[in-house]
């Protein structure tokens, strides 16, 4: 008889070590990814930066063109990248999770029309100018866009929102709310201005100190999704389940919302509506993570910031000595893929 008929479960191929091992593997593997974006997002450019002169600037910079470059230019652009690419990718999961809908993301369901929608009228209204503040419309567009789309999902329902109300919810007021933004800006020449930015999304050109206005707001989401985690594996069995295990639904859905807000009206405020990363990367992560949130998150991060990243690198190499916006290279990405996933046969089951 064989051994291995007698052996611990978990010690079997396949079995909980293995699958845990597995998954590290990954998330370094993801990490090793993320920091190869880096490293290009830091030397490459209209102007290429050695990797000698690069390190240089960033340990002992004496002042040279070069240190210039890394230090004032793409090590901000850099940053803002990763925290963007980490607070989509992660809002996104979440947002797929919570409606178990494989295809929504912040901007399907309206949230980033109404951070933009927003930081319109307090351009207008308040004329607002600094990102710091910004960063405040954009937040409180964010959370009345999501409240606004889960309150209508749940309208004439009696068991909670369902995917098929929160999508259509969503359209409706991401419409809705576009409107009422290409009203404002036709009378306003300054927030028309504005809105070309908020429409492309880029992440260059900015300095170090937004870095550090923006990571507050990210980290807070980071911490609300790594804590929604656990409920929203819950809520994944479906919310009777969820209930017998002892998890407040209502708790669990505000602490996600919350998340997906914090982590969305950050980014939209200092990167502007960058689509698509929310949409592909919890599909390109999840055949990785299964369907534990607990690492599909983390993944949907890293990738997100890699992801961004790399479309940065390739929008300024295709079109020197100028470059395209972040935004544009990853819509040139995502849609085909946004296709592909509507026309598939049997959607992922969420």
């Amino acid at each position: 008889m064989s051994t291995t008929a007698y052996a611990p479960p978990g010690r079997l191929p396949g079995g909980v070590p293995a699958i845990r091992r597995r998954r590290v593997l990954v998330l370094l593997t993801l990490v090793a990814a993320l920091a190869v974006a880096a490293l290009l997002s830091l030397t490459l450019g209209t102007k290429p930066v050695p990797l000698g002169d690069t390190w240089h600037a960033l340990t002992g910079p004496t002042g040279t063109e070069n240190d210039l470059i890394i230090r004032s230019l793409r090590v901000p652009r850099t940053a803002l990248g990763v925290l963007a690419g980490i607070a989509l990718g992660v809002a996104g999961a979440l947002m797929q999770g919570h409606t178990r809908n494989p295809l929504a993301d912040p901007g399907l369901l309206g949230v980033t029309q109404g951070a933009a929608f927003f930081m319109v009228i307090g351009i207008v209204a308040f004329g607002v100018t600094d990102l710091y503040a910004y960063i405040w419309f954009g937040l409180a567009g964010a959370l009345v866009a999501s409240v606004g789309v889960f309150a209508l999902g749940m309208a004439g329902g009696r068991g909670g929102p369902t995917p098929v109300t929160l999508a259509l919810a969503g359209t409706a007021v991401s419409a809705f709310l576009y409107a009422l933004t290409s009203a404002v800006v036709l009378l306003d020449q300054q927030a028309m201005d504005v809105f070309r930015f908020w429409q492309v999304g880029a992440i260059a050109g900015r300095g170090t100190a937004i870095v550090w206005q923006v990571l507050p707001f990210v980290a807070a989401g980071l911490l609300l999704a790594l804590i929604n985690a656990p409920g929203l594996n819950a809520l994944s069995l479906g919310e009777d389940v969820a209930r017998a295990l002892g998890r407040h639904i209502t708790l669990t859905r505000v602490v996600g919302v919350a998340a997906v807000t914090l982590l969305t009206g950050a980014a939209v405020a200092a990167c502007g509506a960058i689509a698509f990363v929310g949409l592909i990367v919890p599909h390109l992560v999840r055949p990785l993570s299964g369907p534990d949130q607990r690492w599909l998150l983390p993944y949907a991060g890293l990738l997100g910031a890699a992801l961004l990243l790399f479309a940065d690198v390739i929008g300024r190499l295709v079109a020197p000595p100028g470059e395209l916006e972040v935004g544009v290279v990853l819509a040139l990405i995502g849609a085909p893929f946004f296709v592909a996933l509507v026309r598939r046969r049997k959607p992922v089951r969420l």
